[in-house]
Parts: C-alpha cells; sequence; structure tokens
C-alpha cells in the first residue's frame, strides 16, 4: 500500500489559504510540487487500473498540462475575488471524448476538513440539463434502480446547492421523480476525512467509491448518448 498526500500537503494548503498571493506561491511553489500535485499525479497513475475496471472510456490522466489535474490557479477575469490561487486541489477523471462533447465525470478534491469524491455533471449547459431531465422522465426505473438505490443512497448524498424551486418547464409536477429533475446539477459525492487521505488505503478507498459510483455515470452516459 502507498501513501501519498501527509500532513504537509494540508500544511502547504493551509498556508496558501491564509497566504493567497504570488509573493507566498513562489517561495513555496517547491511544496506545492511536492506535497500537492506530485503526489496527486502519482495517485492518478495508480487509479488507472482501477478506473479501467469501471470503464474504459475514462481517464486518470497525470500529465501536468492537459491531463486531470485542475491548474491551481484562478480565473479571475470575471470574478469578484481576485485572489491568484485556489486553496485546493482537485482533478477530473474525464470521458474520452469530453472535448468534443459533454460529458460526466469522476472528480477527487483535495482540501484540509473538505475532501471529497464524486461524480457527474457539475454545471451542465441548459441543452445538456434538459436531455438529463428528459431521460430521467423517460426511464424513470432504471433511474430509480441507480440513483435510488438504498446502498448507494447511503453513501453517497446528491448535491443540492442549486435547485429549481418549481419543476423544470415540461415536465408534470407529479412526477415520481420530479424533485431530481429540479436539480441543476446532476452530482453525487461524499466526504473523505483527512486521516483517509494521509492514510495508506487512499486508492483502495477511491478506487471503491468509482466502482460504487460507476452505474450512475453509466446512466448520465445513456442519457448523452456516450460510451460506458
Amino acid at each position: 500500500m502507498t501513501t501519498y498526500f501527509t500532513d504537509a500537503s494540508f500544511k502547504f494548503l493551509r498556508g496558501l489559504a491564509r497566504h493567497n498571493d504570488k509573493t507566498w506561491f513562489a517561495a513555496h511553489k517547491a511544496q506545492y510540487e511536492e506535497h500537492v500535485r506530485q503526489p496527486f499525479q502519482r495517485l492518478l497513475t495508480d487509479l488507472q487500473p482501477d478506473l479501467a475496471k469501471v470503464s474504459t472510456h475514462f481517464r486518470a490522466e497525470p500529465k501536468p498540462v492537459g491531463g486531470s489535474l485542475f491548474r491551481i490557479y484562478r480565473d479571475t477575469r470575471f470574478s469578484g475575488d481576485k485572489a491568484p490561487y485556489k486553496p485546493w486541489q482537485g482533478a477530473r477523471l474525464f470521458h474520452e471524448r469530453s472535448k468534443q462533447v459533454p460529458a460526466p465525470s469522476f472528480y477527487l478534491h483535495l482540501q484540509p476538513g473538505e475532501c471529497f469524491v464524486g461524480a457527474g455533471l457539475w454545471h451542465p449547459e441548459p441543452d445538456t440539463q434538459r436531455r438529463v431531465r428528459q431521460f430521467v422522465f423517460d426511464n424513470p426505473g432504471t433511474w430509480k434502480a441507480t440513483a435510488h438505490d438504498a446502498k448507494f443512497r447511503k453513501r453517497f448524498d446528491f448535491e443540492e446547492s442549486e435547485m429549481l424551486t418549481r419543476p423544470p418547464r415540461g415536465f408534470p409536477a407529479d412526477f415520481e421523480f420530479i424533485e431530481d429533475l429540479k436539480h441543476k446539477n446532476f452530482v453525487f459525492w461524499r466526504d473523505l476525512d483527512d486521516a483517509t487521505i494521509t492514510g495508506p488505503k487512499l486508492r483502495q478507498v477511491v478506487a471503491a467509491d468509482l466502482a460504487a459510483l460507476g452505474p450512475f455515470v453509466d446512466y448520465l452516459c445513456a442519457a448523452l448518448d456516450l460510451e460506458f
């Protein structure tokens, strides 16, 4: 078993949250590379065979540019928050066709006290939302078996930060899963405690979560006519 992240990983991210400026980051960039980015790249590499068991159409890509890791640099052009860095590191295990068409992904988030693993569609475009909602409406039985499975719901939470207040246009209010159709994001996730993140079983834990999230991602792929 391999340990990827350590207390030093969290120490760097806590420091970045307190000193979110270019001078501090430049002085501590070596710690970022050693304790955050490189361990994450190793984890992504080691997760490749685990992900392939879930789906051969998704990628855990460790390369530093154009891979699974999100940039730590924030795009501040259209934001009131001009802090230049994200005080977390995230990685998207993406569908092989995600650069051509909308596609769900798996996601792993590293942040002190706020680590999590999840999967789905985050901030999909309106047309993509509509396609998923229509697919759920047309296939409620498989949606129930997938997204309302008791073991699945005990393990993962349905992301609820952005919801419609009324049923989406064109769908009857008495539909069995109308509350699900109010979601703007179709994401299930669960917290990972810091001890798990820094422990020797992290890969095994994440691999098990990817497998458990697989049927949900498969459903979304079916809704979007994607291979799984």
